[in-house]
């Protein structure tokens, strides 16, 4: 009796210990000079870093092996088969937040590509018409007004919030792969995490060659596209570079957010240079100044 208590204590101490030590990382972490939506950036920013060194001694040459060594059309099947498996997810939670057309959407979808399309392999419902919605319990949380928390970056599965880190035992639940033989159902998790690396490989290609800070670019890529995830585009703002007021967009630059197309300038907020004359073809009888070509006058006055 006495060892049970005994060891009963000793456990509970042993929590008290490691939630102290939690804690303290927390605290260590925070700071005011930190980004708001980001107060545990150095634990953050460590965590990223082991992620990116897996990612580029691991993750990364196995994806190019698999791009290199398999046919463009093994490859699309491959992905089109999880993405099948995926809208189970997808009508799981638009049917949580009450999108029931989106959720009949998501269930057509599935049974027509796991009937029409070899188990998914085809996939007939986007050439029906029938929109992918990509959805998640993270997002199901966000629609009934959780906020979400902290940017948090997770060891292994990467950029994430205090709120979306829930999502990972949710969707385990909800993928049908969880529920087939332990075997195949390790298989089946790694051949997906290869798929799905592999179609990042030129997404991460123009990272390495464009950001400077690839962990601040990957953070407010992350947030921004599930702003536009749980709003559909409305109040999501684009990132703040602490960039001039009047500084002029670089060459080629896109406003669009990454993830999804966020609508035209002013959609977002941005300044419109139309041409008042482009709808009609004239003026329309406004005062619309002319701007004549300084090379069409003559050449002595």
């Amino acid at each position: 009796m006495r060892r049970a208590l005994a060891a009963g204590r000793f456990r509970t101490l042993g929590v008290s210990f490691a939630v102290a030590g939690v804690l303290a990382t927390a605290g260590c972490a925070t700071g005011p000079d930190r980004r708001p939506g980001d107060p545990l950036e150095p634990m953050n920013r460590a965590i990223f870093k082991f992620n990116d060194g897996l990612d580029t001694y691991i993750a990364r040459p196995v994806a190019q092996f698999y791009v290199d060594w398999t046919p463009s059309p093994f490859r699309t099947a491959v992905s089109n088969f999880f993405s099948n498996l995926g809208d189970v997810g997808n009508f799981a939670n638009n049917l949580a937040q009450l999108k029931i057309t989106d959720a009949a959407q998501d269930l057509v979808r599935f049974a027509f590509n796991s009937t029409f399309g070899i188990g998914g392999l085809i996939d007939i419902a986007s050439q029906a018409g029938l929109p992918k919605h990509h959805q998640d319990f993270g997002l199901t949380l966000g629609h009934y007004g959780v906020p979400s928390g902290p940017y948090l970056v997770l060891p292994v599965f990467g950029p994430s919030s205090v709120r979306d880190a829930t999502n990972w035992l949710v969707a385990y639940r909800l993928d049908p792969v969880s529920y087939t033989d332990p075997a195949v159902r390790n298989i089946l998790f790694g051949v997906n995490f290869v798929s799905s690396r592999a179609d990042l490989l030129g997404a991460t290609d123009i990272l390495s060659q464009a950001a400077l800070d690839k962990y601040a670019f990957v953070r407010d890529a992350y947030t921004q596209r599930r702003q536009y995830l749980l709003t559909g585009g409305t109040g999501a703002a684009l990132p703040d570079y602490g960039d001039e007021p009047d500084a002029a967009a670089p060459d080629g630059a896109s406003a669009t957010p990454p993830g999804g197309a966020g609508g035209g300038s002013k959609e977002q907020g941005l300044p419109t240079y139309d041409d008042p004359a482009s709808s009609s073809g004239s003026s329309g009888g406004k005062d619309v100044p002319k701007y004549e070509d300084p090379g069409a006058a003559p050449a002595s006055k």
